[in-house]
C-alpha cells in the first residue's frame, strides 16, 4: 500500500485536497482509503456523504473512515486500569467508569495513528490519503512514535526484561520495588504498536503533499514545513496551490491579489511540482465540485529520502554525513553528540537520531550547511577505529 500524507497551514483547505486526490485516484481504478480525524465532520461535508466511525463508501473504489476518538481513549482507559488494578487499589484510588470519560486534547491525533496502522495492514486499499492536521501538529504527530518509543526504551530497556524472574528478590536485596511485571508487558505492546505506526510513516512508499494558498504568508508556511519534513527524512511529493484565482484585466480590483499569487506560484515552481487549484467562487461540495479542481492523484512512488555517509578518509582523514535540509538557517542549526545517537536542530524542530555504525566510532568534527544540506564531518576515533595491518 502506499501512503500519502496531506498537510498545511490552517484553512488553506487540507481536507478539501484530501478528498479531491483520493477521488482523483479511485476514479484512476486505485482502491483508496481517505482518512481524517477531524472532530468536526469537514471531510462528509467536502464529499458529500456523513463519515464516522465505521468505513463509509462514497463512490467507486473510495471509501472514507473518521475514528472515534472518544471510542478509542474510553478503550484505552479501561485496559490501562485493569493492568494497573493492583497498584490502583493500594493507593486507594477509584476507578474510572468509561461512561463518565471524555477524550483530553490530542486524542484524535493518536486514534489518527491508530487507524493509520489499522489501515496500512490492510489488504483491501492500494492508496491511504490520510488528512492530517494544520501543518505544526501534522510535524509534531509524525514525530510522535519514534520519539515515545525512544522514552520508552530509555525507561525501560527491553535488556533488563530478561531478569523479571529475579524481580522479587532484587526488590527485596535493594529494598525498593521493582517494575511490576505488567508495566514491562504495557510498555513491549505500546512498542509493537508504536514501530507500526513509525514504519507506515518511514516507508519508501509514504509521500508527503503541502496544500498552501499562494501568498506571503502561504510562502513561509510551506517553507517551515519543507523544513520540519526534511527533519523527519520525509519527501514532497507535491505542493498543491489552493483557491488560485483566474487570470484578469489590468484594471481589475483582483489584478494586485492576482499578481501575487502568480509570483508566489513561480517561485515554488523553482523547488516543487506544482499543482494549482481553482478557486471556484465557493466552498467545494460534493464530488463534482471535487472534481473540478483537478487535483491529480498520487504518483508512483520514487527513491525515498536518504542521509548518505561519504568516505573521504583517503582524501580529508573524515566521514561526511550528509542531510538534506532544504530552507535551514545557519545561526538556527544546533548539533549535540548523545552517546551514540545526535540531536540535530533546524529551527524549531529537533530530532535525534542513532548515529550509522561507523560514525560512532568516530568524534564530531565540524559542520557546514551548504546548498540546503547539512555535511557532518566525524574523524576516527583512534581508540576505537580498527588500526590498520
Amino acid at each position: 500500500m502506499r501512503t500519502l500524507l496531506i498537510t498545511g497551514p490552517g484553512g488553506s483547505g487540507r481536507t478539501t485536497v484530501s478528498a479531491a486526490t483520493a477521488l482523483t485516484a479511485a476514479r484512476d481504478g486505485v482502491e483508496t482509503l481517505v482518512l481524517s480525524a477531524d472532530r468536526t465532520d469537514s471531510l462528509g461535508a467536502a464529499l458529500g456523504v456523513p463519515t464516522g466511525a465505521e468505513p463509509v463508501s462514497v463512490a467507486p473504489r473510495l471509501t472514507a473512515w473518521r475514528p472515534d476518538a472518544a471510542a478509542g481513549f474510553r478503550a484505552d482507559l479501561t485496559a490501562f486500569q485493569d493492568r494497573a488494578r493492583n497498584v490502583l487499589d493500594l493507593l486507594g484510588a477509584s476507578r474510572l467508569d468509561p461512561e463518565e470519560v471524555t477524550p483530553l486534547p490530542g486524542a484524535e491525533e493518536l486514534a489518527l495513528l491508530r487507524a493509520l496502522r489499522d489501515a496500512a495492514l490492510s489488504e483491501r486499499f492500494e492508496l491511504l490519503v490520510v488528512d492530517l492536521p494544520p501543518a505544526p501538529q501534522a510535524l509534531a504527530l509524525l514525530a510522535l512514535p519514534e520519539e515515545l518509543r525512544r522514552y520508552l526504551r530509555r525507561l525501560l530497556p527491553p535488556e533488563r526484561q530478561a531478569a523479571r524472574a529475579l524481580r522479587p528478590v532484587l526488590g527485596r536485596l535493594a529494598g525498593v520495588p521493582m517494575p511490576a511485571e505488567w508495566l514491562y508487558e504495557t510498555a513491549a505492546r505500546w512498542d509493537v504498536e508504536l514501530a507500526a505506526v513509525a514504519a507506515v510513516v518511514a516507508d519508501r512508499g509514504t509521500r508527503v503533499r503541502l496544500v498552501a494558498e499562494p501568498g506571503p504568508a502561504g510562502a513561509d508556511a510551506v517553507r517551515n514545513a519543507a523544513l520540519g519534513l526534511a527533519v523527519r527524512g520525509l519527501a514532497v511529493e507535491c505542493l498543491v496551490a489552493g483557491r488560485v484565482l483566474p487570470e484578469t484585466a489590468a484594471d481589475s480590483w483582483l489584478a494586485g491579489p492576482v499578481a501575487q499569487q502568480r509570483k508566489t506560484l513561480d517561485e515554488w515552481r523553482e523547488t516543487y511540482t506544482v499543482h494549482p487549484a481553482a478557486h471556484l467562487g465557493r466552498d467545494p461540495r460534493g464530488l463534482d465540485d471535487l472534481a473540478a479542481l483537478a487535483v491529480p492523484g498520487a504518483s508512483p512512488a520514487s527513491a525515498p529520502v536518504e542521509w548518505p555517509v561519504t568516505d573521504r578518509l583517503a582524501e580529508d582523514g573524515v566521514l561526511v554525513w550528509n542531510i538534506p535540509l532544504p530552507g535551514a538557517i545557519r545561526e538556527e542549526l544546533d548539533l549535540i553528540r548523545l552517546g551514540d545517537e545526535l540531536a540535530v536542530t533546524a529551527g524549531p524542530f529537533r530530532r535525534v537520531v542513532p548515529l550509522p555504525s561507523a560514525l560512532r566510532r568516530c568524534t564530531v568534527d565540524g559542520a557546514a550547511l551548504r546548498d540546503g544540506e547539512l555535511r557532518i564531518r566525524f574523524a576516527p576515533d583512534p581508540a576505537l577505529w580498527p588500526r590498520e595491518r
